[in-house]
């Protein structure tokens, strides 16, 4: 269940995301699916680097 606190934050932010697209619906979700589907690509990347023992085992601190 989301609380009321967290609904107020998520409409706001949906009135700012179709604010910045001129109140254009079909504009603002166009740009919420392109940053998910670049959310969804640096995600697979860092599988990807997790996954042949990446920066984990090197002890970089590239996540941090």
């Amino acid at each position: 269940m989301i609380s009321r606190s967290n609904k107020a934050a998520i409409e706001a932010a949906i009135d700012q995301i179709v604010a910045r697209c001129n109140g254009d619906i079909h504009g603002a979700l166009r740009a919420l699916l392109l940053i998910n589907e670049q959310l969804e690509v640096e995600l697979q990347q860092l599988y990807a680097a997790v996954a042949v023992g990446g920066p984990f085992e090197r002890g970089s601190h590239a996540l941090h």
